[in-house]
C-alpha cells in the first residue's frame, strides 16, 4: 500500500477507519528524516495489510503541535485509535521490522485495560490525601520507546 500523507483535514478520519497505522513525522529540510524514508517506504511494501502515513511537520504544525512532536522523524504507532508508541529517532531496517511485530501481538484488550487502570483517581491513603507524590501525575504517559504491554 502507498504511504498517504496526513493533514489536520483527514488525520481522524484516517485513523479512526484503520485498525493501525504507523505515522512519519518527518520534514524535507531534516537529513535523518530523508535517510529513514527508504526503510520506512520498504517496510510499507513488506506491511501492505497495515496504513503507513507521513506527516510534514513545516506544512502541519498545528497537528505536530497536537502531538507534542519536538524531534523529527518521529514515528508513531496506533492500533484501534488507541497511541501505543511514539519515539523520536531514525530506525534502521531490522528494528523497525521487530517494532511492527510487536506491535502486531500485542493484545489491544489489555493495553485498553492498562488504560483504564491508570486514569482511575490513585488512592488517598498517603499523608495529606494525596493519591501520589508531590508534583507527580500518577498517571504513565508512556514514551519508554516499546508498544504498551
Amino acid at each position: 500500500m502507498a504511504t498517504i500523507e496526513l493533514t489536520k483535514e483527514n488525520f481522524d478520519r484516517t485513523v479512526s477507519e484503520n485498525p493501525f497505522v504507523l505515522i512519519d513525522f518527518w520534514a524535507g529540510w531534516c537529513r535523518p528524516c530523508l535517510q529513514f524514508a527508504p526503510v520506512y517506504e520498504k517496510a510499507s511494501e513488506a506491511n501492505p495489510d497495515l496504513l503507513f502515513a507521513k506527516v510534514d511537520t513545516e506544512a502541519q504544525q498545528e497537528l505536530a503541535g497536537a502531538f507534542q512532536i519536538t524531534s523529527i522523524p518521529t514515528l508513531m504507532i496506533v492500533r484501534d485509535q488507541v497511541a501505543i508508541f511514539a519515539q523520536p529517532g531514525a530506525l534502521p531496517e531490522a528494528a523497525l521490522t521487530d517494532l511492527i511485530a510487536q506491535a502486531r501481538a500485542l493484545d489491544m484488550d489489555e493495553v485498553r485495560a492498562k488504560i483504564a487502570s491508570s486514569d482511575r483517581p490513585a488512592s488517598s491513603d498517603r499523608p495529606g490525601g494525596a493519591g501520589t507524590d508531590e508534583g507527580g501525575s500518577g498517571t504513565d504517559q508512556g514514551g519508554s520507546g516499546t508498544p504498551e504491554a
